[in-house]
């Protein structure tokens, strides 16, 4: 047998160990500093028709001044649903409806506000690190499968340390962009 049989596909692992910290990265942008962002809306799935979406989806998104975001809702008959969307998603965000719009004024992060959302942070890191595990997983199982198929002991050695070293390396991603938000949600 060739050597060529028994290829693991690295990139494949690295790009979904990769989507995971996107989405991290995606979920941290979601967490409320302090200033008004559009992108703390972006985690939020409104019931719409049978089906979740996407909050940006149902209406313009726009941040008219540092402490305020405002939702144009398109369609009226959302703007019950969408406004208890934001309630539910645990921004700490109360919603003022006025019309077609939705006002979200920011408040100022109090010191408990600041270690709620950092502890929010960890839990979305943890998140991302399970995901990438997972990829690991199957990382390996792909080489158990190879192993079982004809390996050689070394080449599998060989491997299953380039999977564990890009585990590593993705983890330790993850926790320096957990630190860098947890320095920022805590910076007044």
């Amino acid at each position: 047998m060739s050597d060529d049989n028994h290829d693991i596909d690295t990139d494949d692992i690295e790009r979904r160990m990769d989507g995971a910290i996107g989405a991290l990265r995606t979920e941290f942008a979601s967490l409320r500093t302090g200033r008004a962002s559009a992108t703390i809306l972006e985690p939020i799935q409104v019931e719409s028709y049978g089906q979740m979406t996407p909050l940006n989806q149902l209406g313009t998104v726009n941040v008219p001044e540092p402490r305020m975001v405002t939702i144009n809702v398109w369609d009226r008959a959302m703007i019950s649903k969408v406004e208890k969307a934001i309630r539910e998603s645990g921004l700490g965000i109360n919603p003022m409806v006025d019309g077609p719009i939705i006002r979200l004024p920011i408040p100022e992060l109090n010191e408990e506000r600041r270690r709620e959302l950092t502890r929010v942070a960890a839990q979305y890191a943890e998140h991302a690190r399970v995901s990438v595990r997972n990829v690991r997983r199957d990382g390996m199982d792909q080489l158990k499968r190879a192993k079982a198929a004809g390996m050689s002991e070394d080449e599998h050695k060989l491997w299953s340390e380039e999977i564990q070293t890009l585990t590593d390396a993705k983890i330790d991603a993850i926790d320096k962009l957990l630190e860098t938000k947890q320095a920022e949600i805590m910076q007044i």
